[in-house]
């Protein structure tokens, strides 16, 4: 019997930080540019990475993807070192990058990673300015999606 082929990933969508929209309120929205070297393209490609408890690091007047754990392919990483947890450079403008500065010093607001995604070949990340939630917000939140959730119920039903 012939091998099966993996099915490729049609969607645009790397990976998702999903705990971010629940730890924290989006304020704002930014699309960034990420530095990779070839081994992560191609990891990113199978779907190795992950943004769990990544965050944007701004230093220098440079903005850094901080946290971000790409996973190496063992045939596409054998002749050299590679470091999954790197720190990653974020391509943004420089009115950008002062306006996450001006926010994150003046107004304590915090930035992750919310996204990575495909767009025209090349990779992209979604990073927001946001602000930590209280535990009472959290509960909110879950309380709205159980309740979305048994009102789909109720209409597929009928």
């Amino acid at each position: 019997m012939a091998k099966q082929k993996k099915e490729k990933n049609t969607s645009s969508t790397i990976c998702l930080n999903k705990r971010a929209r629940y730890e924290y309120h989006i304020e704002d929205k930014f699309e960034a540019g990420v530095s990779f070297a070839g081994w992560e393209i191609k990891s990113l490609r199978e779907g190795r990475g992950q943004l769990i408890d990544s965050y944007v690091l701004i230093k220098d007047g440079e903005a850094w993807l901080v946290g971000a754990n790409i996973s190496p392919l063992s045939q596409a990483c054998t002749h050299f070192v590679t470091e999954p947890r790197r720190d990653r450079k974020l391509l943004l403008h420089r009115r950008q990058i002062d306006k996450l500065t001006e926010e994150i010093e003046a107004k304590g607001y915090t930035c992750v990673a919310l996204g990575l995604y495909w767009k025209t070949g090349r990779v992209k990340c979604e990073i927001a300015l946001v602000k930590g939630k209280k535990l009472h917000d959290k509960r909110e939140t879950e309380k709205n999606r159980d309740w979305d959730r048994q009102k789909q119920r109720v209409m597929a039903e009928r």
